[in-house]
């Protein structure tokens, strides 16, 4: 489903119309059979009753087998033949999701009382045929993350009051519409966005200079558009840029060297402009299969593998000679002062002379020398990039006390982690020490530095800085610099280890729930807002880390894969990643992934799926009951639908007793308790046997499993 919208207010949705042309059939009255397109529409219509959590005035009680839909409250058909026209549930109170059966068909201008619904998020509605303007309106939103409008028929100019929703941090998507206009200089204020495209459309004029102040940007696809004008040189200023699509416009002069400097960036597309001049060949295009400039006449040079021409090199011109004339005075001049020198030495048997001017020399490159060294031992750039700060080896070993074993917090295959505290900041820090003399841990290391480079999100390990140099010893050292989490990994709360059984640590449905929804948000950013999607391949209690408050951060990116995209060089045809390593932790990981299947974001949902069932019945997946064809998924899957209360964590069914007997004095109100707490969980099983299928296509979208857990979270809370 296209075209979600998730109102946190009394109203779930006040005007909802979908209106889409079909072939005639035959009319059928409330007393016949359905016909297959009939069936169509009533099915669609119950399943939106079906997403419905909230009904109050009981409106959509009519929607039953026992009429025709047609006659259903809020329905309204054509005449003709019987389909669905309308449908109007203004004004009822009813809350729930959309559902998928609504289709992408919806038709007419975006109303511009949308964006009265301020606390919004998210707002996707691509892959419709609306038409018309972008409301100006949509520029009152103070907390939208997101806005997608791809794929539709939306005309006139991009509103600049869009430029100006700072709280853009996902992406912003205007492609495949009828847009026109320049690009507004304002969006150089879009400086925490991840992702924009305006590609396909009909705009024109020179790229703003601005754009280069969206220092995050990690997408950006113009390509398709009249744009003219030269590339801005300020597009260097894009540090975070992976992907960046600037073909099929009107772009002229030459390509910036600037742009060699672009450290991260995988795929540059220049194709078909009018691109005249050098092609640079150092930085990203030193490799001919990371950029494109095909459908450019006039280019020349570059690297081989391009088989561009060669560029033709004019000859001296008079500035040229006259350049060349003083040089050559120069040198006669300097020449024979050196032999002069040379026969003093010679005749006077003096050597302080060019001793002297061999002696300054050298102790002047000695010491570049000696200070590029020292500055590499103790002030190394950071892995990550310019954007964090740098640290080294000296002031890590200060922050831990010498990495201190009373410190020590964690240990595992490829990494040490201590507390500690920088001379900068009062902040407590987590500094995870590579330890390099395992296989694999550098390339654990390079993994977590490209995966969390670009990544910002409250349910993501915040990470502080990274150094990469050698000790006092002269080894090589690597370790990333973490905020420290107070409240421990999820782990030491699920199973705590026998040294902590006399401070018992327990969480309360609730709070488990709150964490679960917590890392299912981290997931749907990772997968679905990152410019290039990002599986995690590792999802596992001790990979989740909770603050103070219980909030849960998921960390330990050291398997994380960014997905590669396959590329098509006019177009970004959609996205893929081939992979036939084994990673992850024994329990936790999907089927397919020791087939050679390629990976996919499904593999998280499974290991997510696995995860929420662990969290509520309190059994690990490598559990010894656990063995052959029974596992935990099995074990949760026979309980369902009645018997879930048999298999949850005894420290939950505690809390479930405790509870019910604290909230009421009379037995039916007690059983009311007991009733939706049960049916709370057998909603939290429902989606965690879902998640851990074993065939990918069968799993949940993890978007809809936070949807499900939320809905879920709140009708506990509101029956309560």
């Amino acid at each position: 489903m296209s075209f979600r919208l998730q109102f946190w207010s009394a109203i779930l949705c006040y005007c909802l119309y979908f209106l889409y042309s079909v072939a005639l059939i035959k009319p059928t009255t409330a007393s016949s059979l359905f016909s297959s397109s009939d069936e169509t529409d009533r099915q669609a219509l119950l399943a939106i009753k079906f997403r419905i959590e909230s009904d109050p005035f009981q409106f959509l009680t009519s929607w039953n087998n026992s009429s025709h839909f047609c006659s259903w409250h809020g329905v309204r058909c054509n005449t003709m033949d019987q389909r669905v026209t309308a449908l109007n549930l203004s004004s009822l109170e009813i809350r729930g999701a959309l559902s998928i059966s609504i289709g992408n068909r919806f038709i007419g201008k975006i109303p511009g009382s949308v964006g009265n619904i301020t606390q919004l998020s998210i707002l996707e509605m691509r892959g419709n045929k609306l038409d018309g303007s972008i409301p100006f309106s949509l520029g009152n939103y103070t907390r939208l993350q997101g806005l997608d409008l791809s794929s539709n028929r939306l005309t006139g100019a991009i509103p600049k009051g869009l430029f100006g929703l700072s709280s853009l941090t996902y992406n912003l998507n205007l492609a495949h519409n009828l847009l026109s206009g320049p690009l507004p200089s304002e969006v150089g204020k879009l400086i925490n966005l991840g992702s924009l495209d305006v590609s396909n459309n009909r705009l024109s004029g020179e790229l703003p200079v601005t754009i280069g102040e969206c220092v995050f940007l990690e997408f950006l696809s113009l390509q398709g558009n009249g744009f003219s004008g030269q590339i801005p040189e300020s597009l260097y200023s894009l540090r975070s840029i992976k992907l960046l699509d600037l073909s099929r416009n009107n772009i002229s002069g030459s390509i910036p060297r600037s742009l060699e400097t672009l450290r991260y960036i995988q795929y540059l597309n220049l194709s078909f402009n009018s691109l005249e001049g050098e092609v640079p060949s150092g930085g990203l295009f030193f490799n001919s299969t990371a950029f494109s400039v095909t459908g450019n006449g006039k280019l020349c040079g570059g690297v081989k593998s391009l088989q561009l021409p060669k560029c033709q090199r004019l000859l001296p011109s008079a500035e040229g000679k006259t350049s060349l004339f003083v040089v050559l005075i120069l040198v006669s001049v300097i020449f024979p002062i050196v032999l002069l020198l040379a026969y003093i030495q010679q005749k006077c048997q003096k050597k302080v002379i060019f001793g002297y001017f061999l002696y300054v020399p050298c102790i002047r490159w000695w010491h570049k020398i000696n200070t590029r060294i020292s500055s590499i031992e103790l002030t190394s750039d950071s892995p990550l990039g310019d954007q964090f700060p740098k640290i080294s080896y000296t002031e890590l070993f200060q922050a831990t006390d010498g990495f201190f074993e009373g410190n020590l917090i964690a240990r595992g295959r490829y990494s040490s982690v201590y507390t500690g505290s920088l001379n900068y900041s009062d902040k407590t820090v987590a500094v995870k020490v590579i330890n390099l003399q395992n296989q694999g841990s550098r390339r654990s290391f390079t993994a977590e530095c490209e995966s969390l480079r670009n990544v910002r999100h409250r349910n993501l390990v915040k990470i502080i800085t990274a150094c990469s140099g050698t000790d006092y010893e002269g080894n090589e050292f690597k370790a990333l610099v973490y905020e420290f989490m107070a409240g421990g990994s999820l782990e030491s709360w699920l199973h705590p280890s026998s040294s902590n059984l006399m401070q018992p640590k327990n969480l309360n449905l609730i709070q488990r729930l709150n964490i679960a929804i917590d890392v299912a948000s981290a997931l749907v950013y990772l997968h679905h807002f990152c410019a290039i999607p990002v599986i995690h391949r590792d999802i596992k209690p001790s990979n989740i880390l909770l603050d103070n408050e219980l909030c849960a951060h998921l960390g330990d990116f050291g398997s994380a894969r960014s997905l590669l995209l396959a590329i098509d060089r006019s177009r970004y045809d959609g996205i893929r990643a081939r992979t036939i390593e084994l990673v992850g932790t024994v329990g936790y990981v999907a089927l397919e992934c020791g087939m050679g299947a390629p990976a996919s974001t499904l593999v998280d949902v499974y290991s997510y799926g696995v995860l929420l069932l662990e969290m509520f019945t309190g059994k690990r997946p490598t559990n010894s009951m656990f063995e052959d064809d029974f596992s935990l998924r099995n074990y949760v899957k026979m309980a369902l639908p009645d018997q879930a209360m048999r298999i949850v964590d005894p420290r939950l069914s505690s809390e479930c007793e405790t509870e019910s007997g604290m909230m009421a004095t009379d037995t039916q109100t007690r059983s009311c308790g007991r009733h939706r707490f049960e049916k709370c969980l057998a909603s939290i099983f429902h989606i965690g046997v879902t998640c851990s299928a074993h065939l990918p296509e069968r799993r949940m979208h993890i978007a809809d499993v936070l949807m499900e857990l939320q809905a879920a979270r709140d009708l506990y809370l509101r029956c309560g």
